[in-house]
């Protein structure tokens, strides 16, 4: 494979895409107020409420991420992405409206109202430092990837700083407008770009039945043997299904390896873990959630986050289904003349050693002089995009729920330049981070992990505050502290086991060779636990904080008095089965 290069004219249409992205996000920069800053006034519609939180969600660093996992583990990648419609659903109905009836900046300032100031400052932080090793950095790695193809001498480092600084040109002067009116921009483009890339490679295995023929063939030749798991593939069609075995024994179960087990993801960690990880991912997230509070009422909220599960269904076919193509067209290809550097500054020789690479090499290898740089452009846009984002939603957290409790008595301006502040500091953070992420042994990976780690004693507080009135703050911040400690002793034993192997303490051992998605279960349910013991030997929470956030039955009968006098099509409730049905063919279709 030659080395890769774009013509003038991709160039210049990268360039004035570049310009002219930065130009429409200032245009659209609301500022004159804390809230028209950080929540762009509370007045999006829902059509731009669920294409914003699918620009969010599929943002470079997921699209380059799910191609790279669907090269090296097939296709149940995919898993996560269905899934996602199942938890918008749970959230429009249970969390929305109580999110948006509270009236809060931030999802830690929500916590507070339920409990209290303790965990509103844990969570802040724990969302600060996730969105700067998560989100930005990610983006970042992404855009260094992308770019490391085109200018193969420039180092990384340098790439990674001027990605940041492109993104905060817009985003510090502008704030969420900015961020969501360059985002509904961007998904389109990285649609469309999506779709034609798809139909490319399509065109090169020989369509459907192409590409099935050809999974077949290797599945024959035994390439689909996991050496690790010793999954053993025997057909297209199995390279296809996202449903893999979860063992034989307890042992298989924990570890999720074994005859006849897939360790990407067993069918038992789709089951207990994966959802914990998606509903903190949507319903906790203050990335992703601050667009659902900028909505201007309830129900464009629930209709946008339904928008966005409906969204979520095509991304097999056109994000997912691309990696799994690049197996038939690039598997035993040397790709060193494109001199992709790995994390250890040697050259890829093979593109099952850098599968994020995989998306960016159909990109560069398919697409014809002129569409090669309008789509690439909205590759780094969204990448941008995505970093404007989290920029966004951290600089909110930091202003919001430190600085304004600090010093309640800031003005609107000096809140907002508090934000400013912030951005840039962040800027400079994750671009320190975003080169270790070459590290982790893959983006997507390394991304679900880092989940792991930090999301289930958030979700289980968010849960059980929401449904059970017995909750309050002690049992809150146990749980959460609780979680914390164990979240750093399952880092910590993934650490040591990969830098010393059979050398690293038993108890390390034993922790990292449970499965990451089982880790989360069990987690979660530990912490449920704890928060629920100490809530019991406590005393009862006060009125005010169960009375506006939590659910009761009552509620739902309320709701269906107010459901009666719209039309079907503004119904959440019918729209969510329409999404679960949708859901529930593009699952059969892949079982």
């Amino acid at each position: 494979m030659e080395s890769f290069q774009l013509s003038t004219i991709d160039f210049i249409i990268m360039v004035t895409y570049a310009l002219f992205i930065i130009g429409y996000g200032l245009y659209h920069a609301k500022r004159k107020s804390s809230e028209d800053y950080f929540l762009a006034g509370r007045n999006m519609i829902w059509p731009v409420v669920g294409i914003s939180l699918f620009a969010a969600n599929i943002s470079s660093s997921t699209l380059v991420g799910l191609a790279g996992a669907a090269y090296k583990t097939d296709t149940h990648v995919f898993n996560y992405e269905w899934l996602a419609a199942v938890v918008l659903v749970f959230f429009a109905i249970f969390f929305l409206p109580f999110y948006l009836r509270s009236k809060v900046y931030t999802m830690p300032e929500f916590l507070e109202r339920r409990y209290d100031r303790r965990s509103r400052y844990y969570f802040s932080f724990i969302m600060i430092v996730g969105n700067v090793m998560i989100d930005t950095a990610a983006a970042l790695y992404v855009g260094s990837i992308v770019l490391q193809l085109i200018f193969p001498g420039v180092p990384s480092w340098l790439i990674i700083v001027i990605l940041a600084a492109a993104a905060a040109a817009y985003t510090i002067p502008g704030g969420l407008s900015s961020v969501i009116h360059t985002e509904v921009l961007q998904a389109i483009l990285l649609i469309i770009g999506s779709i034609v890339l798809t139909l490319l490679a399509f065109g090169e295995v020989g369509g459907w039945s192409g590409m099935m023929a050809g999974l077949d063939a290797k599945a024959a030749a035994g390439e689909f043997t996991n050496p690790d798991t010793g999954v053993v593939l025997h057909s297209g069609q199995e390279v296809l299904s996202m449903f893999r075995g979860s063992g034989q024994t307890w042992g298989d179960f924990f570890r999720g390896t074994g005859p006849g087990v897939d360790g990407f993801m067993p069918w038992t960690g789709l089951l207990v873990g994966a959802p914990i990880l998606g509903f903190y991912f949507w319903a906790n997230n203050q990335f992703m959630v601050q667009r659902v509070l900028g909505a201007k009422d309830i129900n464009h909220g629930r209709w946008g986050a339904i928008f966005a599960g409906f969204l979520k269904l095509p991304v097999v076919f056109i994000m997912v289904l691309p990696g799994t193509l690049a197996i038939l067209m690039y598997g035993g290809v040397d790709i060193s003349n494109i001199n992709y550097q790995l994390s250890d500054g040697k050259i890829c020789q093979q593109l099952i050693d850098c599968p994020d690479a995989t998306y960016p090499v159909l990109l560069f290898d398919l697409l014809p002089k002129g569409l090669l740089g309008l789509v690439v452009a909205g590759l780094l846009a969204a990448m941008m995009s995505s970093i404007s984002a989290t920029f966004n939603s951290a600089s909110t957290l930091v202003t919001m729920d430190f600085f304004k409790q600090l010093r309640p008595n800031l003005t609107s301006d000096q809140l907002v330049r508090i934000g400013q502040i912030t951005t840039l500091v962040l800027v400079v953070l994750a671009s320190l981070w975003a080169p270790l992420i070459g590290k982790a042994g893959g983006l997507w990976e390394y991304l679900q992990k880092v989940l792991a780690y930090i999301s289930p004693p958030v979700a289980a507080v968010f849960i059980v505050g929401m449904f059970w009135k017995r909750a309050n703050a002690n049992g809150a911040i146990a749980a959460l502290i609780f979680g914390f400690f164990m979240g750093c002793l399952i880092a910590v034993s993934a650490v040591f086991c990969t830098l010393y192997g059979d050398e690293a303490n038993g108890l390390f051992q034993f922790i990292h060779s449970i499965h990451f998605l089982h880790q989360t279960f069990f987690l979660f349910v530990l912490c449920i636990i704890v928060e629920v013991v100490v809530s019991l030997r406590s005393a009862l929470p006060p009125d005010d904080k169960i009375r506006d956030y939590t659910w009761s039955s009552d509620m739902i009968a309320a709701e269906t008095e107010e459901l009666k006098g719209l039309p079907w099509y503004q119904n959440y409730r019918i729209l969510s089965v329409f999404l679960l049905i949708a859901t529930a063919i593009v699952v059969w279709i892949f079982r």
